[in-house]
């Protein structure tokens, strides 16, 4: 039998595709970082590409090359590849992010350097695969303790709320559809930001949004018609574009709207203006949600979180002194002993 062989054709290109080309940006923004420290040979900056390109969302890319640099910088400042580092030099890193200070001036939060510790994990398990390191050194690197049920992010009370929404909506469209949009569908951020001005839509009766949230999960998010007249006065005629914009017409950023933020909280005269952020309003979502007796699945359902215990510790009126069982426990026994008195016999 003779064996079929393709047959020469002059279309045929002889130019090589460079998989590199289909990462997402974030990826190819990383490798080209590192190939600036370690040239186009060494295999760190097509690994470590490789490795955010795998991730699903662009918050959980932008999160992991954030923490990676940080890595990366640590290690080649202490004079070694970050494919050689070993325990010692990972057990060191994680003791200088425990008290190298953030924009805050404070040392980070646990959860905050857990998830650099697992970040860096992540690499090196994806580096193993491809046998390009022998075994994770962050693997047996001690993890700082994290209470699963506190959250740093500080909570306002009604009257705050409502002082920080009426700041926003006098400000500006913009100021007003945001806040807003955080408070009354408790979206993070980044997955508003994210958002196209002609991804508003329509659904049995509700308005809504694609909201694409951690892991790439979507979820279509109602939007209250409170929130929507503030979108659609913010938006006007404009149906193309990002949904959130900036005076020179580019897509509104993170940091941006965490200082924006902080403007409104200090004209608003809020306690927390130094340290307000957009997760706040989230917090605020569940919390108020589930002061108005909402059930506490249908939050969780909501925020998409998958057990019931985080969407607890965001909740700001759980640890309120007001709620403790020990006053329900003494009403009872004040009860039983009026009833006791009354029926002592007079003397």
């Amino acid at each position: 039998m003779t064996a079929l062989v393709p047959r020469p054709s002059a279309e045929l290109s002889t130019d090589r595709h460079d998989p590199r080309d289909d990462w997402p940006n974030e990826a190819r923004a990383l490798a080209d970082h590192l190939t600036e420290f370690y040239g186009d040979a060494d295999p760190l900056p097509t690994i470590a590409g490789g490795w955010v390109a795998r991730q699903k969302s662009r918050h959980t890319r932008r999160a992991y090359v954030r923490t990676f640099k940080s890595w990366e910088q640590y290690a080649r400042s202490s004079k070694i590849h970050p494919l050689q580092a070993k325990l010692p030099l990972a057990d060191a890193y994680a003791k200088h992010l425990a008290k190298t200070p953030t924009r805050n001036g404070k040392p980070p939060a646990g959860t905050t350097q857990a998830q650099a510790l697992a970040a860096a994990g992540s690499f090196y398990t994806y580096a193993a695969r491809l046998q390009a390191v022998d075994a994770d050194p962050f693997a047996a690197v001690n993890r700082p303790y994290v209470d699963p049920d506190y959250s740093p992010t500080e909570g306002m009370t009604e009257q705050e709320t409502t002082r920080l929404i009426e700041t926003a909506r006098d400000w500006a469209p913009r100021s007003y559809a945001l806040v807003m949009l955080l408070y009354l569908t408790g979206a993070r951020v980044d997955e508003l930001l994210s958002l196209n001005a002609d991804q508003l839509g329509y659904d049995r009766g509700h308005r809504t949004l694609p909201l694409t949230q951690k892991g790439g999960k979507k979820r279509p998010a109602p939007v209250p018609p409170l929130a929507l007249d503030a979108l659609l006065a913010y938006l006007g005629d404009r149906t193309d574009g990002p949904l959130f914009v900036t005076d020179s017409g580019r897509r509104w950023s993170q940091p941006e709207v965490w200082k924006h933020l902080r403007v409104l909280a200090r004209r608003a005269g809020l306690p927390q203006a130094v340290t307000i952020k957009p997760h706040t309003l989230r917090h605020q979502f569940i919390t108020d949600n589930l002061a108005n007796g909402v059930p506490l699945q249908d939050v969780q359902d909501a925020v998409s979180h998958s057990d019931p215990r985080t969407t607890q510790r965001y909740n700001r009126r759980r640890g309120l002194l007001d709620n403790h069982p020990a006053y329900s426990l003494a009403a009872k026994l004040g009860e039983r002993l009026t009833r006791d008195d009354g029926d002592q016999p007079s003397t």
